[in-house]
């Protein structure tokens, strides 16, 4: 009786953060992201980078400095956009957990807050966000759904952002069995 009470006490929990995360996203979405690759720092909108990811389309600002960090759009569009599948609802208890709480803190070393604090509840949010719109969660998705006005993203290592989330990914299919 007492694991049926708090099973439907972290399910409601979930229900309840998920609505206000839902409900409240277009007011604490992200609008500009500094993307950071070596020295160079470019500030541009989210919407900017959307934009390339949906449709591979370069920004003036964007393909310079791509173009001065020596890095291929393509590859970089993949990261962003490469979906991986996850339940909304488990996602959500593995990320509350220790194992949880490494993945956060590795993606949170490439996209995180100006200020470098709460990165881990930043993205926390943010993926729970993402999942819960579609069962998938991308790095864009994740970009898009932060919940800080400014995000800054380490451009060398989108790759390895992108591997955490496979990892992600991973955990809860070894975890649950799906």
């Amino acid at each position: 009786m007492r694991c049926q009470f708090l099973a439907l006490r972290r399910v409601l929990v979930l229900v309840l953060t998920t609505c206000l995360l839902i409900f409240s996203a277009p007011a604490f979405a992200a609008e500009r992201m500094v993307l950071k690759y070596g020295i160079f720092r470019e500030s541009l909108s989210v919407e900017e980078l959307s934009t390339f990811a949906q449709t591979g389309e370069l920004s003036r600002s964007l393909r310079v400095n791509l173009a001065l960090a020596r890095q291929n759009p393509r590859a970089i569009r993949q990261y962003l956009t490469q979906p991986v599948k996850v339940n909304p609802v488990f996602v959500d208890r593995v990320l509350n957990s220790p194992v949880g709480n490494v993945i956060l803190d590795q993606i949170s070393e490439v996209i995180h807050t100006p200020s470098r604090r709460a990165d881990r509840q930043a993205i926390r949010a943010a993926l729970v966000l993402s999942a819960s719109q579609d069962g998938q969660v991308s790095l864009i998705e994740i970009i898009e759904n932060y919940p800080t006005t400014e995000v800054e993203a380490d451009g060398d290592r989108l790759e390895s952002a992108y591997r955490q989330l496979r990892r992600l990914q991973t955990s809860l299919e070894n975890l649950f069995g799906f």
